[in-house]
């Protein structure tokens, strides 16, 4: 009889590929079922040394408690992917409810606004819905992480649309299509280089995002690095002797293949404005070109084919990216729009090391990769956003950034009580607090006891009793 109980115990299920999102659950399972083996062969010592009867069967008995506390937490572990399962289903037939989509006042809880350019004011705390194949087409370098687990957590990829994201996209806007302004009416001063700062999971890195896809829609030329940390960390890194600078071939050969994703078509159109020799550096683990310190650009080079050259031969990549750089401040046909993600990291120390001494090393500065160096700085007439993000665990930086004007870093809040409650209604909708526990005085607990962080509320909410 023991030996059956631990036979059904030990029983896995089979692995299905499901569209629901995997939280925890499985990793418990998986300590479970190697618990479950332990116990087995527990169980079976026990049987092979057992002298008397009364030792026997109280060995047995715990055994038996063992792996019905195993079971148990099988069976906890199935019915929270059950639970999952069944909310995906219960989401399905709310579709067919148009009752559901409302938010405090009466107001719809989704915009119809079919794009990010045609949003106004009275599309604030509303979302928008997204296909997630039409994300990953407009941002192929990869979404941010706080949007990934939003959409993971809600079963929906929607996003809120927030007013300060509609200023950021307005100031931009300004910049390229100047309104005509009355002569006795103040116009908001338009700033074309942006550092969005402000407290962790405020909506940064979102809001950059957002208005990379909006700038795409625009049919503008956007260089979009959404994770700027890596810039420093990882790879090869060798020091130039021309530049004094250190170069990473294998980042560089990374951001010019993520630019070329979308942007292939608009580059076959863009000439190159510069017809300079691209200076050649070390490889990626294959050293110095004998006998070659620069490769030769044509006239009548199109912008795709500098791009390429950098992919295609590992000694160039460093060199074309620092030229790329410069070519596009000389676009002049279409808008061009820098977006650089966890920008703090390039103000602080990477994780690379220059041997001093045999026993020493000197850390190296962010600034002294010849990446960064090229497009850190902000002290130009391009449009260029950077976005600190807290979860890289940089550390605080002073208020005065170097190369960066002083007027140039906004203060990006967090949730607002109108969006909290616009929030608080969605993750309602879509089932993650029961009916019977939402209410009013409910949301704005989670709202202040959150201080309108986003990732907390969206943690709290199913705490609703």
């Amino acid at each position: 009889m023991l030996r059956s109980i631990l036979k059904r115990a030990t029983l896995s299920k089979p692995q299905t590929e499901s569209i629901i999102p995997q939280l925890t659950y499985p990793q418990s399972k998986l300590y479970s079922s190697k618990n479950a083996k332990a116990s087995l062969a527990k169980a079976k010592k026990t049987d092979a040394k057992s002298k008397s009867k009364s030792k026997s069967k109280s060995k047995t008995t715990d055994s038996s408690s063992a792996v019905a506390s195993i079971a148990g937490e099988e069976f906890e572990s199935a019915g929270a992917d059950d639970f999952e399962a069944a909310r995906a289903r219960r989401l399905v037939e709310d579709e067919k409810d148009p009752s559901l989509d409302v938010r405090p006042n009466g107001r719809p809880l989704f915009t119809s606004t079919p794009s990010f350019s045609q949003l106004t004011r009275k599309d604030a705390c509303s979302y928008m819905k997204f296909s997630e194949k039409g994300l990953k087409e407009v941002l192929p370098e990869g979404l941010p992480t706080g949007m990934v687990t939003e959409f993971k957590e809600s079963m929906r990829p929607a996003l809120l649309v927030r007013q300060s994201f509609l200023d950021l996209r307005d100031n931009f806007r300004r910049i390229v299509d100047p309104p005509m302004w009355s002569s006795h009416t103040k116009a908001p001063k338009a700033r074309k280089q942006v550092v969005l700062d402000g407290p962790v999971s405020c909506g940064k890195s979102i809001a950059l995002a957002m208005l990379v896809h909006w700038a795409r829609e625009e049919g503008w030329l956007v260089l979009y690095a959404p994770r700027g940390r890596e810039w420093t960390h990882g790879g090869f890194f060798y020091k130039n002797p021309e530049t004094g600078l250190w170069d990473t071939p294998v980042q560089a050969e990374n951001i010019l293949k993520d630019f070329l994703k979308y942007n292939e078509s608009r580059l076959q159109q863009l000439p190159c404005q510069i017809c300079d020799p691209i200076p050649l550096g070390e490889g990626a683990g294959v050293g110095w070109m004998k006998g070659v310190e620069s490769m030769a650009l044509p006239e009548g080079t199109m912008l795709y084919d500098l791009v390429q050259m950098g992919i295609k031969y590992s000694h160039a990549a460093v060199g074309v990216l620092v030229r790329l750089r410069k070519e596009l401040s000389l676009v002049k046909d279409v808008p061009v729009l820098i977006a650089i993600d966890q920008y703090n990291n390039w103000f602080t120390f990477s994780e690379y090391e220059e041997p001093v001494t045999v026993r020493s090393c000197r850390p190296i500065h962010a600034r002294e990769l010849a990446m960064v160096n090229a497009f850190r700085s902000m002290m130009h007439d391009d449009m260029m956003v950077g976005a600190f993000s807290h979860s890289t665990a940089v550390g605080k930086l002073r208020q005065d950034l170097p190369d960066v004007p002083v007027d140039a870093r906004v203060n990006f809040s967090r949730y607002s009580l109108d969006e909290a409650a616009a929030v608080c209604h969605y993750y309602l909708r879509q089932r993650l607090v029961r009916r019977e526990a939402f209410s009013e005085e409910s949301w704005k607990k989670v709202y202040y006891l959150s201080n309108g962080n986003g990732a907390e509320m969206r943690w709290l909410v199913p705490l609703m009793r």
